[in-house]
């Protein structure tokens, strides 16, 4: 048998795995495992890459560290008090609290960096309060879905630290790129969202009250504090993305701790209405114990073990394809189509259509690397194709038939993954839209960056 038939017959393999449910980590553990023997390359290869890629990769180690940082604001109740001051902010709009639920996912994202988080706990704490506020259980479900797609487009993102790692870009410029981007993605899925609202009356609406404002903005500031930390550390260059990580980290650790005993003196109720709740309870959450952080560690660590394995293989699979000459192929095909605008909306495409099947960070690390040099050499600027290829990365996140995000809201929601596809549609286009404005309009990436 020819070696281009067992290919083909590996590959085939292995996608019918994928398709009967196998984690994709296996799926191109297989395959990678698969191509080895046939090419005769050695086993050790792929521990070889998982060594090279946590012990030489500094800037990988800010990847566990913010998906802790996630765990810790969520146990610690800033990110509840973050959605409270969303949707004090827009609950008087027709789908005030689903907007207000989009918002909260990027306010959450800018200090998680992770788009499962994001809508896992965004979805576990506010879908129930949309379907008790008159929304269809779908559209609640399909909501917290699209808004974590933010995730990682909003700074700080693990997906921006592994594409930096690859293709050698300093990941605090790529952290700056993302923060329009990410806040139009947000403003697009609000527009979507009050169209469908306002369509089917979903809602009840709440007086906008500036005092109400205001105090959840109050209670609200340690949120906001690690938020602008995280920012102004990257930005002035006073913490690189992994040091801003750790001090994050350490942050969400102090407050946990020190709240917990002064919000238990103080006698605060979590489930108090915010017209009812002191100074004190506003400016104090429940925090949590140092008991408690093991088990909160760990919950990171299973997260951070599924995504670290998946790195290596992924960069083996890469080496495999240069072998194939996969990768010259791809990068001939895009090449061929012609100037900017060609190769910029075929790069997409491709992307668009690998992100259907796969997680965005197999996709990053196998694509990533073979159309960020072709689109450079006609002229797209390193950083801003990064935020091109790395937002069409997160719709996929939405799309189906993998559409990660849909799977994490139905798991927290309890709605059936094919309930969820209906209105995940309406984000879908609403996000396509945003990603193309961004495509045809390189400051939107590049304003923000410091002159060089």
């Amino acid at each position: 048998m020819s070696d281009p038939m067992i290919i083909t017959l590996i590959s085939i393999g292995v996608t019918f795995l994928f398709m009967l449910g196998v984690p994709v980590f296996l799926v191109i553990g297989y395959w990678v495992i698969g191509m080895s023997f046939l090419l005769g390359m050695p086993l050790d290869n792929i521990g070889a890459a998982l060594a090279d890629v946590f012990t030489d990769g500094f800037a990988l180690l800010a990847m566990p560290l913010f998906i802790l940082t996630g765990d810790l604001i969520n146990r610690s109740g800033i990110a509840r008090r973050l959605s409270d001051f969303a949707y004090a902010c827009l609950g008087w709009i027709r789908g005030g609290l689903a907007m207000a639920s989009l918002g909260a996912c990027g306010l959450f994202a800018a200090i998680s960096g992770s788009n499962s988080a994001t809508t896992a706990t965004i979805g576990s704490m506010l879908h129930p309060e949309m379907v008790k506020g008159g929304y269809d259980e779908r559209f609640s479900a399909a909501t917290a879905a699209a808004g974590g797609t933010v995730g990682i487009i909003i700074p700080p993102s693990i997906i921006f630290i592994v594409y930096g790692f690859l293709l050698n870009l300093p990941i605090s410029e790529l952290f700056v790129a993302g923060i329009i981007p990410g806040a139009m993605m947000v403003g697009g899925m609000m527009i979507a969202c009050f169209i469908v609202c306002w369509k089917n009356a979903w809602g009840h609406l709440i007086a906008l009250s500036p005092l109400r404002v205001i105090k959840t903005a109050v209670g609200a500031w340690l949120g906001f504090f690690a938020i602008g930390l995280v920012l102004w550390g990257i930005y002035t260059g006073k913490f690189s993305p992994t040091e801003a990580a750790g001090v994050t980290v350490g942050f969400c650790v102090i407050v946990g701790f020190l709240c917990l005993p002064i919000h238990r003196l103080i006698g605060g109720r979590q489930d108090k209405d915010v017209s009812e709740k002191s100074i004190s309870e506003m400016l104090v959450v429940h925090g949590f114990g140092p008991l408690e952080l093991p088990s909160i560690t760990m919950r990171s660590a299973q997260i951070t073990g599924i995504l670290a394995p998946l790195i290596a293989v992924s960069v083996v699979m890469q080496q495999i394809l240069s072998v194939l000459g996969a990768q010259q192929a791809i990068g001939d095909f895009v090449t061929s189509m012609g100037g900017y605008h060609a190769v910029l909306f075929t790069s997409m495409a491709i992307v668009f259509v690998l992100g259907m099947v796969l997680e965005s960070l197999p996709v990053t690390i196998i694509l990533a690397p073979i159309l960020a040099p072709v689109a450079h050499s006609v002229g797209v600027e390193p950083v801003q194709f990064a935020v091109i290829f790395l937002v069409g990365a997160s719709i996929g996140f939405i799309t189906p038939p993998y559409g990660l995000n849909l799977y994490v809201a139905s798991g927290v929601t309890g709605v059936p993954y094919f309930r969820l596809l209906r209105y995940s549609l309406v984000y879908l286009i609403a996000l396509i839209a945003v990603w193309i404005i961004v495509a045809l309009v390189p400051a939107l990436s590049t304003a923000l960056l410091p002159q060089r």
